[in-house]
């Protein structure tokens, strides 16, 4: 292979008043950038401008400030327009461009661009996943592996003149700007849902909720009924041909062969549990978290887990929402048993004491489908925004020529 110095490479596309200009120059990113080790005292910061492994986002997401800072010792100063690495686990891509003035933990890494490289330029290249899997390949130790500096600094930089540097980061700018706006408009609707749960369900001690559907309004208060009253414990063995689901913490029952890893439990159907379509099943030791969902079809579902079979009158989605509002989520948690978190486990008996408060069916009805329309729409927002990110995944492979394939 030839040395940096001595080869030139072309990206797969190029903006059209470029297309005749020479390849893209190849160098170490230690000649590119300088890695800063300038120390300032903790005292001279404000902690909103600390960042550690801990406030840095993943996935490029940026960064959170922080509320508090190291009780003494330095920093490492950065600057506006530095890229800040986290050195622990890399391949979560806590990668920031810098829009203020701080100090980084020693776990987190300070690169300033030369005069060869824009600023910009250079965070695209940290933030590309080229550089993030190179990084990976010299990380060290397993459970919580660090990146190799030194091997950082010799990575295989390749870079156009300023202005095509300056075409290609304006364009991925925009890119950025409309994947920030299509978050944020996710996000919006997650707080409105979030806002719209607290109102559609009675707080702690009272029967009515603060919102109450139109048609509802003179309807009588929520009945306090036994969980138990509501939900039988189905205990079914598994039938043979039954897809397999497992209950997430935030998408409920989800079908087995959709995870992208094995799992190396019981095979053998009869040796799990059958929960039939619209009955609720939930993790024991992870109730107290949310760890509930309703079957879509008869499935089976590991051992460990309870089958909840709705009664009559009973709407499962409304209390697939119901069992995952935080008010709930203390009620579950005070009736599990175990002497530490961890270990808290929540049995079919003790479930069947916990009182809860309930409309009646139609009611019920309503409030899930507001509800499942609401996910809907968040549900199809999210699909345009992990659109646009793949988007510019794809056009940053051809934008960026791979040194190490050149």
């Amino acid at each position: 292979m030839p040395n940096d110095a001595d080869r030139t490479l072309t990206p797969k596309r190029r903006f059209p008043e470029f297309r005749k200009s020479e390849g893209w120059a190849v160098g170490p990113l230690v000649e590119l950038a300088d890695f800063v080790n300038e120390k300032i005292p903790v005292s001279t910061l404000v902690a909103t401008d600390y960042v550690s492994t801990e406030n840095l986002l993943p996935d490029h997401g940026g960064m959170s400030p922080s509320l508090k800072l190291p009780p003494s010792g330095s920093v490492t100063r950065y600057k506006s327009d530095d890229v800040l690495i986290s050195n622990i686990r890399p391949y979560l891509k806590k990668v920031w461009h810098a829009d203020r003035e701080g100090g980084a933990s020693n776990d987190v890494i300070v690169v300033r661009a030369k005069s060869t490289l824009s600023r910009p330029f250079l965070s695209l290249t940290l933030k590309n996943d080229a550089f993030i899997a190179y990084v990976m390949r010299s990380a060290k130790g397993l459970k919580m592996p660090r990146g190799d500096i030194d091997a950082m600094r010799e990575y295989s930089v390749a870079y156009p003149d300023l202005a095509e540097q300056k075409k290609i980061a304006d364009c991925l700018a925009s890119l950025d700007e409309l994947v920030a706006s299509q978050g944020g408009k996710v996000e919006s609707l997650k707080a409105f849902k979030k806002g719209l749960l607290q109102r559609l369900f009675p707080r702690e001690r009272e029967t009515l909720p603060r919102l109450r559907l139109p048609e509802f309004r003179n309807e009588p208060v929520w009945e306090e009924q036994k969980a138990g009253r509501l939900f039988g414990n189905r205990i079914v063995k598994g039938e043979a041909e039954l897809p397999i689901y497992s209950v997430t913490m935030y998408d409920g029952m989800v079908r087995r062969d959709s995870f992208d890893r094995n799992f190396y439990d019981i095979e053998d159907p009869t040796g799990n549990k059958k929960a039939c379509k619209n009955d609720i099943a939930y993790n024991m030791m992870r109730m107290w978290q949310g760890a509930v969902g309703v079957a879509s079809e008869d499935c089976l579902v590991s051992p460990a887990y309870v089958v909840l079979s709705p009664q009559r009158d009973v709407v499962s989605r409304f209390f697939e929402y119901l069992f995952k509002l935080p008010a709930t989520l203390v009620l579950l948690t005070s009736h599990s048993r175990g002497l530490t978190k961890d270990r808290l486990r929540l049995y079919y008996d003790d479930f069947a004491q916990i009182p809860l408060r309930v409309p009646t069916r139609p009611e019920q009805m309503r409030i899930t489908d507001c509800l499942s329309s609401l996910d809907a729409r968040i549900a199809a927002e999210l699909e345009k925004l992990n659109a646009l990110k793949t988007h510019k995944k794809g056009l940053m492979q051809q934008l960026f020529p791979s040194p190490e394939n050149g």
